[in-house]
């Protein structure tokens, strides 16, 4: 019997905790976890099993996620970027027959490839500049917040080409890591998240050739394609702040219960439990939307929505357990602290809370949502 991939991970969550501590005092990348990861045969976890993967679906996927995150949110966090990558691959060969993504998925469970995303500093506004020439272009680009650059094989990105009449498009390709046009800068010291090494990556005049153009779509506006990465992106990378959330809870219960009970922390513990409950929820609402197969403007809309409610009510856990545990929780050696401060960034993904507010009540209306991002 093939062993599930939750219950992979749930057996290589010692070693991942094992590192978790060390990544994020040291602003290191968990290159151990990604070591593990990739022999227990999680790289290729989402490629469809006809094509060598494990054939994991979307809600099998949030789950692996999330289980890694109650050991180590880093892990979990960069993974989930290599993760949904794979997953809005294999959804466009198995529902849209696409045929070009094949390859690529072969790839990743033949060699174990692992695939970047670029997705959160470029979104729909685009970044970079791509500069026609002979039989492709030449790019050249400053990628911010690449989790997991350390580890990468290819990035998935793009790049704006500027026309004549100054209409701006965004080419889609994917950047060979080892390029000797490629670099990685190392600039990341952040507040929580540490150890996904979303440092810079640096694209110095790399040639793509036209056939390497996966796509490209008018800059600052919602494409197909892109409500297709919305809405399948969004439940992987959230599955991260739900795990952290909930690994969060398990810690501030142990340690409230070395202390003698108190109606207050009784309470404290019923608004926590209360608050995972509503992040819980809304992630299964996310993924239910993935689920029916159907990216567009409205499936867009859920996925925000979810993604909001999760990441308020994942905070709010937090802080709750953070205030149960009582002073124990203010030391580092308990975990909460480095959960209080992982759990943060998911503030900071798109649709952030005013683009994602506008973007729910521009549909509630009727008014156009093409440029709400």
């Amino acid at each position: 019997m093939v062993e599930d991939i939750v219950d992979i991970v749930r057996r290589l969550s010692p070693k991942f905790a094992a590192s978790a501590t060390g990544a994020d005092e040291q602003d290191r990348f968990v290159a151990e976890n990604y070591r593990l990861l990739k022999e227990a045969g999680l790289v290729e976890a989402g490629v469809p099993a006809e094509l060598g993967g494990r054939g994991a679906e979307i809600a099998a996927l949030c789950d692996m996620i999330r289980e890694i995150a109650h050991s180590c949110g880093s892990t979990a966090l960069a993974f989930s970027m290599h993760t949904h990558q794979v997953a809005i691959s294999a959804w466009r060969w198995r529902h849209q027959k696409v045929a070009v993504v094949e390859g690529l998925l072969k790839r990743v469970a033949t060699e174990r490839l692992i695939l970047l995303s670029s997705g959160g500093s470029d979104w729909l506004g685009g970044s970079g500049k791509a500069v026609k020439v002979d039989g492709g272009y030449r790019i050249s680009a400053r990628k911010v917040f690449t989790s997991g650059a350390a580890a990468g094989d290819i990035l998935m990105t793009g790049a704006i080409l500027e026309a004549e009449d100054g209409s701006k498009s965004v080419l889609h390709f994917g950047v060979p890591m080892k390029a000797p046009e490629v670099k990685v800068v190392e600039t990341w010291r952040a507040m929580g998240m540490r150890g996904t090494g979303s440092n810079d990556v640096v694209i110095d005049d790399l040639f793509i050739a036209d056939a390497g153009v996966s796509f490209s779509r008018k800059a600052a506006e919602w494409h197909p394609v892109f409500q297709i990465i919305a809405t399948i992106a969004f439940p992987l990378i959230y599955s991260a702040y739900l795990g952290v959330a909930e690994s969060a809870r398990e810690i501030a219960i142990n340690l409230a219960k070395k202390k003698e009970p108190n109606a207050y922390a009784t309470d404290l513990a019923g608004k926590m439990d209360t608050a995972l409950r509503s992040a819980q929820l809304a992630h299964r609402w996310m993924v239910n939307i993935v689920e029916r197969n159907a990216p567009s403007a409205e499936s867009v809309n859920e996925v925000m929505i979810g993604r909001s409610l999760v990441a308020e009510n994942a905070i709010k856990t937090v802080e709750l357990a953070l205030e149960l545990a009582g002073g124990a929780g203010f030391y580092r050696v308990n975990g909460l602290e480095q959960r209080f401060r992982d759990v943060q960034g998911a503030r900071f993904h798109p649709l952030q809370r005013g683009p994602q507010a506008h973007y729910a009540g521009a549909m509630a209306l009727g008014l156009p949502v093409a440029t709400v991002f």
